[in-house]
């Protein structure tokens, strides 16, 4: 029997999400079909290390995660991660941070 692997005690889903809708970013390892992805091999290459994309989707995970629908520009693949395994296209500080719709 498979154990799911929680991330010791983080609860994301207290703070808002980290990346924002269209917001570019870049995969920090090679994600692979876990069995998850429709149309393709379990083992098979979804995003390479580095292949940057957009959030096009914010859900959550286990009531723990927040999981970011990212849309690949060069395999056209859309792949759910986690923040740990996106990090920004564009540097920003705390100042840049994008509010969510509807907050000023």
């Amino acid at each position: 029997m498979s154990k799911i692997s929680r991330d010791s005690d983080v609860v994301e889903l207290s703070d808002p999400p980290f990346f924002a809708y269209g917001e570019k970013v870049r995969a920090k390892r090679t994600i692979r079909n876990d069995g998850t992805y429709a149309g393709k091999e379990i083992g098979d290459i979804l995003a390479k290390k580095g292949e940057e994309g957009y959030v096009v989707s914010i859900g959550t995970f286990l009531q723990q995660f927040y999981i970011y629908g990212i849309e690949f520009v060069d395999s056209g693949n859309r792949v759910g991660m986690k923040r740990k395994e996106l990090e920004p296209v564009n540097v920003r500080d705390e100042a840049d941070e994008l509010p969510l719709p509807g907050m000023h």
